[in-house]
This record gives structure tokens, sequence and C-alpha cells, in this order.
């Protein structure tokens, strides 16, 4: 299976194919959707979009890791994760896809 990016101006691209707006409303649109996302998350929101997934800000911890050259202890300071879990619906389109 060969690897590929999907980029912002395909998606602008295939939202202009499927709904015939002009390009540039379509790239808008796409735009103000990805900074509405963008918004919740930096608010602590969760993000749950049926059919697709959920997006989740998590805090971690402050803990002790290592350097992976040195193998000496280092401080990681606590800090805040994007998770997402992809929906059921999500899960089985893409395991039907697979050996395409």
């Amino acid at each position: 299976m060969k690897a590929t990016t999907l980029t912002r101006a395909e998606l602008f691209e295939a939202v202009h194919n499927e709904l015939g707006l002009p390009r540039q409303e379509c790239a808008a649109l796409v735009e103000r959707t990805l900074d509405l996302v963008i918004d919740s998350l930096e608010k602590g929101e969760t993000v749950k979009l049926s059919g697709f997934g959920v997006f989740q800000v998590r805090e971690k911890n402050a803990r002790v890791g290592r350097n992976p050259k040195t193998g000496k202890p280092a401080a990681i300071d606590p800090r805040k994760v994007i998770s997402f879990r992809a929906s059921q619906i999500m899960k089985a389109r893409v395991d039907a896809g697979i050996g395409e």
C-alpha cells in the first residue's frame, strides 16, 4: 500500500468538486471548520464529530524520563497533549479499505 498524504489544497479541491462552490469559498469553509476545532481544543473542550471520532486535550504530569543517547535521567515538564479516538464507523471503513 502506497503511503500518501491528503493536503489542505486537496481537501479544498474535494469540497469544491463535491459541492460545486467557488474554490475560494470551499477553502474558507474548510479553514473555518479547522479553526473551530482548534479553538475548542485550546479552551480544553472535547470535540466529537459523529461518525468520525473524538478529539480531547489531556494533561500529562511531570515525570522523570531518560535521555536515550546517554541514559541519564531527564526531567519532563507537564504538558497538554491532543488525543484522537476514531469512531467505530471510521474504524470499520478504514479496515474495509485495507488492501485496495
